[in-house]
This record gives C-alpha cells, structure tokens and sequence, in this order.
C-alpha cells in the first residue's frame, strides 16, 4: 500500500515524534465506525465528582487486599472528569503511589510525550488505572485482583462516560475486557465494551513503563497512536 504523507498543517512536532518513533507517515486507509449509543443521562461535572468519591469511598472500604495493605495512597484518577476520553493504565508504581497522582516520574514524562505527539495535553483527558493500590515490589497484579478490581472499574467508566477509552497494558485490557492473551495480538485495534447499555469504542495499547524497557516496540505504540488520532477526528473530538 501506498503510504500518502500529511499535509503541513497535520504535520506534528518533529521532536515528539522522534520521542516515540522516526520516519512514520500517516495513510488514508479508513478505520471501522462504530455506533456510539448516546446516554440521555449524563452526569453533569458536580455529579460526577460527587459518584467519583462515593466510588473512592466504595474501593477504601475493601477489605482483606494486600494491595490496599501495600500501599500509601488509593489512586482513583485524575485529569478532565468531562473529558472525552479516558486513558485506563495497569496499576501505580512507586511514584504514583508516593504522589497520590496517576503516570508520575519517568513514565508520566514518557506519555506526555506520547499524547503531544498526536496533540492532546495530556490535562485534556482523565487518566485512571485498571487497579487503584500499587502492587507490592510493583509485581503483575492476578487475574483474581484484576477481576476484584475490575467491577470498581467498569462503574468508574460509567461515570466518566467517555467517547474512547485507550487501555494501555495487559491488565487494564483484561480488565475491561476479559481478554488475558498477548497483548501484541490485540494492540491497535479498535473494538466495541458494552456497559450498562452503553457501547465504548476502545484500543489496546502498550503501557509506557513497557516502552522504557523494551523501546523497540515504540514503534508500534507510534502507529496505535495514530488510530487514536484518526478515531478522534472522526469524531470530531476537539481537545
């Protein structure tokens, strides 16, 4: 396939680029649509705010969770509660969990990179993790926490109700969706998650603290970004 390059004006900062992949060139090919079913009740900003601490409330009151034990801060999210679109990460780290804030240090740096290269500011969004304590010694949490967590989950999606949802690593992917395969099997296509009769289109993937171990895949990350970026003008999602 011919790889057609973007006019000026879609030409994005060379330098952010180059942070995530060189040499990339967008193409014409079209991506699937989905039928968004609109929800005539959405919460207005001091309603979601409100349901967002009673959700916190919800999770502080788990009991029995080596997470919660492990951890100094419950993390519920962060960023633009009205945003339309909500970036759903794997778990705090070590700098969330002393911050009290999602994708901090190294990996908030990296992501920020990664959202300006396709010119989202990264304060335009609401970020979230798919467990909200930090893993002990940041292990991979188990299905069994994941599943724990995932009801908390889906009920955070509800209330942000947004009009994409990116998940960035296998957690956050099993998460919302049940899907426990590689995620290089599932990354970069655009699926459908059904809540509460409510259908979110959503993209898997990778997780940026993976792009800083192994940068080669920065690559395919970049093109994941790029169907973001096409989903968001399609529609017409103005950050």
């Amino acid at each position: 396939m011919t790889k057609k390059v973007i006019n000026q004006k879609g030409i994005f900062d060379e330098e952010l680029i180059n942070t995530i992949e060189p040499n990339f060139i967008f193409n014409d090919k079209p991506i699937n649509r989905f039928n968004i079913i609109e929800n005539s009740n959405d919460h207005n900003q001091a309603d979601k705010a409100g349901l967002l601490k009673g959700l916190k409330n919800q999770i502080n009151s788990i009991e029995n969770c080596s997470l919660k034990d492990n951890s100094q801060n419950l993390i519920i999210g962060d960023g633009n509660i009205n945003s339309p679109i909500m970036l759903i990460g794997e778990a705090p780290g070590i700098e969330e969990d002393k911050a009290g804030a999602t994708f901090k240090g190294e990996i908030g740096e990296l992501l920020n990179k990664m959202l300006m290269a396709i010119k989202i500011k990264r304060h335009n969004i609401y970020c979230s993790y798919a467990i909200n304590f930090r893993p002990p010694e940041d292990r991979k949490p188990t299905s069994q926490e994941i599943k724990r967590y995932s009801v908390f989950l889906k009920e955070h999606i509800g209330i942000i109700n947004p009009k994409i949802i990116i998940l960035m690593g296998s957690t956050a992917m099993e998460a919302v969706t049940g899907i426990n395969s590689k995620i290089s099997s599932e990354r970069g296509k655009w699926k459908e998650v059904i809540l509460k009769n409510k259908t979110y289109p959503l993209i898997i993937t990778f997780n940026p603290s993976y792009l800083i171990r192994f940068p080669e895949n920065k690559k395919y990350s970049w093109a994941d970004l790029k169907e973001i970026r096409k989903k968001m003008d399609e529609l017409n999602i103005i950050l």
